[in-house]
């Protein structure tokens, strides 16, 4: 396929997205941008957004990718809970990950890639196993990290959106792989806000 028809083909499918995924994917956006920003609210943004795209990866056959939104939930409840547990205080600190954090998510790489992969191959009829398992894995990781506030997440990240977009291409969501694609870029601006964070902070301790 040339990129003509590669183009016009990705037009097409973008005509035919559905109100729903319109929907989950305003709120990925939106979700994102508060992330970005430090704010609370990421998190009811978030909780909407992953019940949605849960539906629509299952229904999509990238069956990992709709479990890693299940984990986003689930994680984007403890990280609310978290956040106003220090509610009168002033936002959770942003810090730089830890030697022992490091090893931590790595290990959520490797014990997660591995357990996708086996219950895609084995259990699943999923034709993109190695990718839908790798891009789901590095996320939980990621993901784990944005909980914890440490700015190593926005790395891990983009590990999974630099692999995600052209499987959601592959896989007919392109509305989801504009957004991947708008992730990767706010995840970028991201490390850098919060990297002067952590800067400025250190200059405020000297």
């Amino acid at each position: 396929m040339n990129l003509s028809e590669w183009t016009q083909t990705f037009i097409s499918q973008l005509k035919a997205v559905p109100a729903l995924e319109w929907i989950g994917v305003s709120f990925g956006v939106a979700e994102v941008l508060l992330a970005k920003a430090n704010k609370i609210w990421l998190y009811p943004c978030g909780i909407v957004a992953v019940i949605i795209s849960t539906y629509i990866f299952f229904h999509a056959g990238l069956y990992a990718e709709s479990a890693l939104n299940l984990y986003y939930f689930v994680m984007s409840v403890y990280g609310w809970w978290w956040w106003e547990k220090r509610k009168g205080h002033e936002a959770p600190p942003v810090t730089r990950a830890s030697g022992i954090e490091w090893v931590k998510a790595i290990a959520i790489v490797v014990v997660a890639f591995v357990i996708l992969y086996f219950v895609l191959t084995r259990f699943t009829d999923s034709t993109v196993p190695v990718f839908d398992s790798w891009v789901s894995a590095t996320a939980w990781a990621g993901m784990w990290l944005l909980a914890k506030r440490k700015i190593e997440n926005w790395i891990l990240l983009n590990v999974s959106n630099a692999f995600a977009i052209p499987l959601l291409i592959y896989k007919g969501l392109p509305l989801y792989a504009i957004l991947t694609l708008f992730l990767f870029i706010i995840a970028v601006m991201g490390y850098f806000q919060w990297n002067r964070i952590i800067k400025q902070k250190r200059t405020a301790w000297l």
